[in-house]
């Protein structure tokens, strides 16, 4: 997937270590190449390493080094928030273990940390400390992060929060959106406590785009007037950012033309056409073969129907990329195919099997064991995916295939949503594309977010299924469209279908099938780990009639006391 940013920014920074020995302020900017530029942003990043620390130094040299680095490492189908969360979360745990050497922990390896990430047209800010990060938008000149100190004096304070200081992690995190023109300056104390905000803005505004001249100028004036600790600021400037109404998106969307409705025999760049697979008004899938190895693969085409529609193609592309970048024996491999190619497509690996579908429709494969065995399989696809914060969004039977050797995989990504590519702000509408509306979570059908549970809600559809031929609310779940709609729902009991299903693990289906996300579990290893284990809390089997609670056994019950009194009828005739 080619993604490219118009993002362009003019910088500048500057450091020095005043009246002290040494300098124990680090700052550093990052303004990477695009694809990374579009996918993670540019980040600016200011620490101040505590004076009174051991090692606050290293400290703040750690933060600003490791951040940078570690941040573009993250997957970039994470959000900035997540990246930045889970990258800060383990600085602050190695700063903290390493503080611990020192007699008094609170003195070991402590820094104040803030961060400017600015991706697509929203700026993230991570803060902790009293370093400082303010916004000029036009004549308007606002600190937008809060320091973390109290006084103990008129003229004395401490830090209250700091990177290190504790093994909890408490940063401040907020967005604002980004215009053109937005000038944001990145301060230490060693400044900001001795330059009153109106000249700080004064320079500022007068700076033009020598950015470096006027970090100079702020450090001189710092100094003049009384300073006594280490000094450094940053400038970043907004100057052109990725156009709303702008088509160069989609010009670079519409790079490669769509190919032809292809038969076998065909070649298209070195694949021949053995067989299609499924043909529909959204897209194509063939059995292909290579030319040079007889290596078989699937091969997913495009439909013509959408090749002037943007949001179509960029949703297509997307699901070449997260293939790519999910790692899973339960997820469907997507090659890195690095040879040209003439038209748009992308395979996948050709798996050899039927559908979950085509499974459910044989009535004597009802083992609870050989379904928890599925059901396990399919959950460790789908927490694959949420690893790298992607919502498949369209989780049902057709979708999952089984080998004759009972592997399982799940084979579309067509309706995923990824959080970190969601961010970046496009000239189109995304295609928000709902789940099969048979497996589909209550939320979406009434136009709220998704998360990992309504994939929970799918899997336990999908699970309930597999143990029973029927679906738990009937066919008037599909005609569900409000809240009020889904309050009418009656669940059915699996035993009710299936008498080998024991109550326990009925009360865990049930649950995971809650309408309301709350209800449900929080995870999918919960819900599978209630499916293998009894839940008490999930068994109310003194509410429950013995017709719903065990059919089989009530039936039994019945047959018998009719026989008897059959028995006793017959025996009082002939006496």
């Amino acid at each position: 997937m080619h993604l490219s940013s118009r993002l362009n920014t003019t910088i500048g920074q500057s450091t020095d270590k005043g009246p002290k020995a040494q300098n124990e302020d680090c700052l550093g900017i990052m303004m990477p190449e695009d694809p990374a530029l579009t996918i993670k942003g540019m980040v600016a990043v200011i620490a101040d390493g505590v004076s009174s620390a051991e090692a606050g130094k290293e400290a703040s040299e750690t933060c600003v080094k490791n951040f940078i680095s570690d941040y573009y490492s993250t997957p970039d189908s994470w959000t900035v928030k997540t990246s930045s969360q889970k990258v800060l979360t383990a600085l602050n745990r190695w700063l903290y273990g390493q503080g611990q050497r020192f007699i008094d922990a609170h003195r070991g390896y402590i820094s104040t940390l803030s961060i400017l990430i600015v991706k697509s047209r929203t700026a993230h800010l991570f803060h902790i400390g009293d370093s400082r990060i303010y916004r000029l938008r036009g004549r308007d000149f606002e600190q937008l992060t809060q320091d973390h100190s109290a006084y103990v004096s008129k003229d004395k304070t401490y830090l209250t929060r700091a990177m290190g200081m504790d093994i909890r992690l408490d940063v401040d995190y907020l967005t604002e959106s980004v215009e053109e023109g937005d000038l944001f300056f990145l301060s230490t104390d060693g400044i900001h406590d001795f330059i009153p905000d109106k000249m700080i803005k004064d320079v500022l505004q007068r700076s033009e785009s020598d950015f470096d001249a006027a970090c100079l100028k702020l450090i001189d004036i710092a100094k003049e007037r009384g300073s006594d600790d280490n000094l450094s600021c940053q400038l970043v400037r907004i100057d052109q950012l990725p156009d709303a109404s702008s088509s160069d998106v989609y010009t670079k969307l519409n790079d490669l033309p769509f190919p032809p409705f292809l038969e076998k025999g065909m070649v298209i760049d070195g694949y021949r056409v053995l067989s299609e697979i499924h043909s529909s008004n959204r897209s194509q899938l063939y059995v292909v073969e290579e030319a040079e190895t007889g290596q078989k693969w699937a091969m997913k085409t495009p439909s013509i129907n959408f090749e002037d529609d943007p949001a179509y193609i960029e949703r297509f592309i997307m699901e070449e990329w997260i293939g790519r970048r999910i790692d899973s024996s339960n997820v469907v491999k997507v090659p890195a195919d690095g040879r040209k190619r003439q038209f748009l497509y992308y395979l996948c690996e050709y798996v050899e099997g039927e559908t979950l579908e085509d499974w459910i429709g044989q009535e004597d494969k009802r083992d609870i064991e050989q379904v928890l065995n599925i059901v396990e399989q399919v959950t460790k696809g789908v927490r694959a995916l949420h690893r790298k914060e992607t919502l498949h969004q369209d989780l049902k039977p057709d979708n999952i295939v089984i080998t004759k050797e009972g592997k399982v995989k799940l084979i579309d990504f067509g309706s995923c949503l990824v959080a970190g590519v969601d961010e970046i702000a496009v000239p189109f509408d995304r295609e928000t594309i709902l789940g099969t509306a048979t497996y589909a979570a209550p939320e979406y059908k009434i136009q709220q977010a998704g998360s990992v549970t309504s994939d929970l809600f799918s899997v336990a559809m999908i699970t309930y299924e597999l143990l029973t031929g029927h679906l738990p609310f009937g066919d008037s779940f599909e005609s569900c469209y409000t809240a009020q709609d889904f309050s009418r729902l009656k669940y059915k009991p699996a035993y009710h279908y299936n008498p080998m299903v024991p109550v326990w693990m009925d009360g865990a289906l049930k649950k995971a099938l809650s309408i309301s996300p709350q209800l449900r579990h929080n995870t999918l290893s919960e819900f599978i780990y209630d499916l293998r284990h009894p839940n008490k809390d999930l068994i109310q089997q003194g509410s429950q009639p013995l017709l719903e609670r065990n059919p089989l056994l009530f039936w039994q019950i019945t047959s018998g006391i009719m026989l008897v009194g059959q028995l006793t009828t017959l025996w009082l005739l002939l006496k």
